[in-house]
């Protein structure tokens, strides 16, 4: 299922890393949010689209062969063990909303705002 069609389509690959990762990260904020207010199948919901986001990340032709690849296919393991795995890792909410604040406040500034 692809919600982010016009994303899909090629303008995600035009964005910045920073603004690819601030989009993931509302996603993800949104999944901790109702989570939080026991709503799962809203919270499953905002996951699956910040998983979409980040494997157009993934498949982005700018980062082929580079280490920010690697990073990013290692975040992906790392959400997915935390958000519907084990948590093996140790991850948690505050980990996951500190990570992606950087990016989102980086997004910002790029912006102006």
């Amino acid at each position: 299922m692809i919600v982010h069609k016009q994303m899909a389509a090629g303008r995600w690959f035009e964005m910045s890393l920073m603004e690819q990762l601030a989009n993931v990260g509302c996603d993800v904020s949104l999944t901790i949010s109702w989570k939080k207010k026991d709503d799962l199948e809203l919270s499953q919901q905002a996951f699956a689209r910040a998983l979409e986001l980040l494997d157009l990340t993934i498949s982005d032709p700018k980062y082929k062969n580079t280490g920010t690849l690697k990073e990013l296919v290692t975040m992906r393991e790392a959400l997915v063990d935390y958000f519907t795995g084990n948590n093996e890792i140790g991850s948690s909410d505050a980990l996951w909303e500190n990570y992606f604040y950087r990016f989102n406040y980086g997004a910002a500034l790029q912006q102006g705002k």
